[in-house]
This record gives structure tokens, sequence and C-alpha cells, in this order.
């Protein structure tokens, strides 16, 4: 996916919203990148992976980013412990999960920990890929009936779909915003 694809994806899912990010699990830095020209130089964005490939180039990434985009921070972790990551900023407007979660037999540990680090107001934006069958590279789908689901028993209102894309890889991406019941729309 290109960052200018990347941006359109996601641009639905940042209005209103305070310019302090995290990209959870941000590989390579597609994400991250459009996070960071989205939100601009008054934002900020922390952007969390633990692969040391993919550590690279996010650094590459983030170093080469014009003038005008939001700076981004690399923090090497794990996201199975997100809970015990320091030196962060005390919360987040927002936090992307772009195509992490079908990494995770079970997602709801992952989004309690990143709810926890939402300020208020914030929300979670979660982009995965709407397929039921599990390949090598989406072991544990989390199509929308699932997230809707699992939305449910967190406490959460119900996803809020903001733009789809056909994946080149045979199936539709979604993204969606998650946040706290109740929250106005």
């Amino acid at each position: 996916m290109t960052t200018e694809e990347a941006v359109s994806l996601v641009r639905p899912a940042l209005e209103s919203v305070p310019p302090v990010w995290a990209d959870l699990g941000a590989g390579s830095g597609v994400f991250t990148e459009a996070l960071a020209s989205l939100l601009g130089s008054r934002g900020e964005v922390v952007a969390v992976e633990r692969d040391p490939d993919a550590l690279v180039a996010l650094r590459q990434r983030a170093a080469r980013l014009p003038p005008g985009h939001a700076p981004v921070t690399v923090v090497e972790a794990d996201l199975r412990d997100l809970d015990s990551l320091t030196g962060l900023p005390p919360a987040f407007g927002g936090i992307l999960l772009a195509n992490v979660l079908h990494f995770f037999p079970e997602p709801a540990a992952l989004v309690t920990a990143a709810q926890r680090r939402l300020a208020t107001g914030g929300r979670l934006v979660v982009l995965e890929y709407e397929r039921d069958t599990a390949n090598p590279w989406v072991p544990h789908p989390l199509p929308l009936e699932r997230l809707d689901r699992l939305a449910e028993r967190l406490g959460l209102a119900a996803p809020r779909v903001v733009a789809r894309r056909p994946s080149r890889f045979g199936a539709t991406l979604y993204c969606a915003v998650l946040e706290p019941s109740g929250f106005p729309a």
C-alpha cells in the first residue's frame, strides 16, 4: 500500500481528534507516515514495533519525513506487554491498530490495554481485512462482525466504519473507529 492510499483510508477517522497518536504494530511505517502527514507539524506520532527489520525501515522512514509532517518517535516494544511501556505521553488522542489485531487469537487484551492509553474523547482506529478465512499473513481474521462482538464485550460502541478499499490480496480493508459506549458520533 502506498502512503497516499493509507492517507485516504485513515483520513476520515482523524476528524476532531487531539494531535498525539500512537501507531501500534507500525511495521515499516506506511500508516505511521500517513498519520504524520495528516496530523502535520502540530501533531506527534509514537510508532511501536518489535520486529528488528521493520524497526530499521520504520526509523529510516521517520528520518526522511518532509517538513510539515508530525515528528515520529520510534519505540521498540512487544504489543503483548503494552502496559509495561514507559516514557510515553500520558495519553493519546488516538491509537491506530492497522493490520495488527489479526495476529492475536484473542485481541481483547490488546484493545483493552490500548483503550487505557487513550485520552478522554480519544479513539481507537482499527484497519483489518473483511475476511473469514485464515492464511499465513492473516492468521486470525477479524471481519467486522467479529470486531462488533469484541467491541460489545468490551463495553465499546459499535465500530463505526469510516472507509473501505479493495486490497491487492483479494479482500476488502475496512477502517473502523472504536469509542466508548455513549460517545457522540
